[in-house]
């Protein structure tokens, strides 16, 4: 690798070889293995001149030992053959075992972490760390260790020349230190290559993934080619990077090519010399040319130390997801008896050195509240921070007294269910990805009961195999999407609920049955709803309204509507009317949130608001 000043980029190495070192650790058996069989196997090769040549002077005097000693040959060659395959049988396992332990290690890591931390690489990167980025790096605690038996042959060859014949050998390393300094140069100009390749490869993975997610928005545009474009625009890059990866390969291969037979005929030349006059038998001059052939194979290395270099470099980019930071859990697995009563207390979250949240706030138990404000207000960081998805940088989340960072993972999520405006779906069929994540996990009655309550259950009783459907077989609409997240929730509901803009494609009939349920099935307790419509806000028992991440204002909806500036977050203008007070209890018996906003805004004892915002990037 190319040294560096960078203390990030020297953090960045130490941070990819302590990886490495775990990874070897691992498969520690087995990478022992790899190294004592092409140990054996170079072992061997160093044995199998010295007694080829002994052999070939006994024949040519035609001593009886000869037979035996051919027979050693044979043994020698064929324990090195099989001993090489044994090697390369091995190291398949040891890449293999040591890939996975790394992908393992970075997707626990990813997945331990609070999402914005996640969310650092974009999806097509992080698919590449952790895919070919690590099977890349798996192969380096094999690759080591055969790189360094590899060294044993030429270094033996060297040695068993001087044994050989001194002047033979001497002629030999007279070329050495040329071939050191092309191995050197190599290692350290190809690892720099690599690194700056596969830079480049995660900038083009990521834009090719942000395409395929917005395949639809590209097609309307008619923007394809003008996509493709841009998505291709490093492949210049990258092909400069490849070609002067291969070009440095391609170099040192050629100078050590033309070295190396150079060498060895220097050595046949001095060897046939002395064999001339005498000081060497023609069995010595095969063993010192077979010796030299080895002695030179340090051009060899060079395949070792290029796999090594680039399996640090992608270890880097894997290690990468292995240093984010872990959102801290407790191990208390009993929560108090309680009615969930959530506090936030001097809350405050910073992202990039700036506060983006601010709050204090205390939510009785078993009540609803709505969270407004607009686009970017930080609803979805205080859903996020409430529920411990994310944690912020000073004071504490409470339920029910409790810190939410004493809670172990699993009590917790006991405790805090959440649904979201573009839920996730996990499982094999509809009917696993409904009770995913629910301990002890729901029973088919549960799973249909929290379907029904969600007003999923008559779709998907429709899919072809109704709840055994696999979910790759379940075309979904948005609508449907969510019904499905809120079904998955309401599978798990404990002492909170937390509904991140969770009903925002919900069609007017969906949205009244399942504010239905919320009142009447889904068992009660504390909800913080994150919202964009009025009817919403006037059915809560408190509205806490967000403005540039901190709290504006909290109260009932018919208080705040007075507030033209609360007003105008739900688009509507104008006076409130004179009876806004009564509004909210309308908007509780006859206003729902599939209304559109004009109505929901009147229901509220406002004004008629204008068309709703359905969906908001926060």
């Amino acid at each position: 690798m190319t040294p560096t000043d960078d203390p990030g980029e020297a953090a960045a190495a130490r941070s990819a070889d302590r990886a490495l070192r775990a990874a070897a650790r691992h498969s520690a058996g087995r990478t022992a293995a790899v190294f004592g069989c092409s140990l054996a196997a170079a072992g061997a090769a160093l044995a199998e001149p010295a007694v080829l040549g002994h052999c070939l002077d006994l024949l040519l005097r035609r001593d009886p030992d000869a037979t035996r000693w051919a027979l050693w040959c044979a043994a020698l060659t064929a324990a090195e053959v099989l001993l090489d395959a044994a090697t390369t049988r091995l190291t398949g396992s040891v890449d293999a075992r040591s890939a996975a332990r790394l992908r393992r290690g970075a997707l626990a890591a990813l997945l331990r972490t609070a999402p914005h931390h996640a969310e650092r690489y974009p999806p097509g990167e992080t698919a590449a760390r952790l895919t070919a980025h690590a099977t890349a790096a798996g192969t380096v605690p094999a690759a080591a260790a055969t790189a360094v038996t590899a060294l044993l042959p030429p270094l033996g060859g060297l040695v068993a020349l001087f044994l050989v014949d001194v002047w033979t050998a001497l002629a030999f390393l007279a070329g050495l230190p040329v071939l050191v300094l092309l191995l050197k140069a190599f290692t350290r100009d190809s690892g720099a290559s690599v690194g700056r390749y596969q830079q480049v490869q995660l900038a083009l993975a990521g834009r090719l993934t942000e395409a395929l997610a917005g395949a639809r928005t590209i097609a309307a545009a008619g923007t394809g080619e003008r996509e493709a474009a841009r998505i291709l625009a490093p492949l210049p890059e990258l092909g400069r990077e490849g070609r002067t990866t291969w070009r440095i390969y391609g170099a040192t291969m050629a100078r050590t090519g033309t070295l190396l037979p150079l060498l060895l005929y220097v050595v046949l030349g001095v060897g046939g010399a002395r064999l001339a006059a005498g000081a060497l038998g023609v069995g010595g001059l095969l063993a010192a040319v077979r010796y030299a052939g080895l002695a030179a194979g340090a051009g060899a290395v060079t395949g070792r130390l290029a796999a090594v270099a680039r399996g640090r470099a992608a270890a880097r980019r894997t290690s990468a997801l292995l240093d984010l930071p872990e959102l801290p859990y407790g191990t208390r697995e009993e929560v108090p008896d309680g009615p969930g009563t959530l506090e936030l207390r001097g809350v405050r979250v910073v992202r990039a050195g700036r506060p983006v949240l601010a709050a204090d706030l205390r939510i009785p138990g078993g009540t609803t509240t709505a969270v407004v404000g607009r686009s970017g207000a930080g609803k979805t960081l205080l859903a996020a921070v409430a529920g411990r998805l994310t944690g912020c940088d000073r004071g504490t989340v409470l339920l029910d007294g409790v810190p939410l960072e004493e809670f172990a993972p699993a009590a917790l999520r006991r405790e805090v269910g959440h649904a979201f405006a573009r839920p996730a779906l996990f499982g094999e069929s509809v009917e696993a990805a409904l009770a995913f994540g629910a301990r002890p996990a729901p029973g088919p009655a549960a799973v249909r009961a929290a379907a029904r309550a969600a007003g999923a259950d008559a779709f998907v009783r429709r899919l072809p195999e109704g709840y055994r459907t696999a979910l790759t077989d379940a075309p979904l609409s948005g609508g449907e999407l969510q019904r499905l997240g809120l079904a998955r929730a309401f599978c798990r509901v404990g002492r909170l609920l937390v509904l991140d803009d969770a009903t925002s494609s919900l069609d007017t009939v969906t949205a009244r049955e399942v504010q239905r349920a919320l009142d009447h099935d889904v068992p009660a307790g504390t909800r913080l709803v994150v919202t964009h419509r009025t009817a919403t806000a006037a059915r809560a028992d408190l509205v806490v309204w967000l403005e540039d991440g901190r709290i504006r204002a909290t109260g009932t909806h018919a208080d705040l509507w007075r507030d033209p500036a609360y007003r105008e977050v739900f688009g509507a203008g104008g006076a409130p009317a004179a009876a806004a007070a009564d509004g909210s209890a309308g908007a509780g018996s006859g206003a729902d949130d599939g209304a559109d906003d004009s109505a929901d805004g009147a229901a509220a004892g406002g004004p008629a608001a204008g068309p709703g915002v359905r969906e908001a990037v926060r």
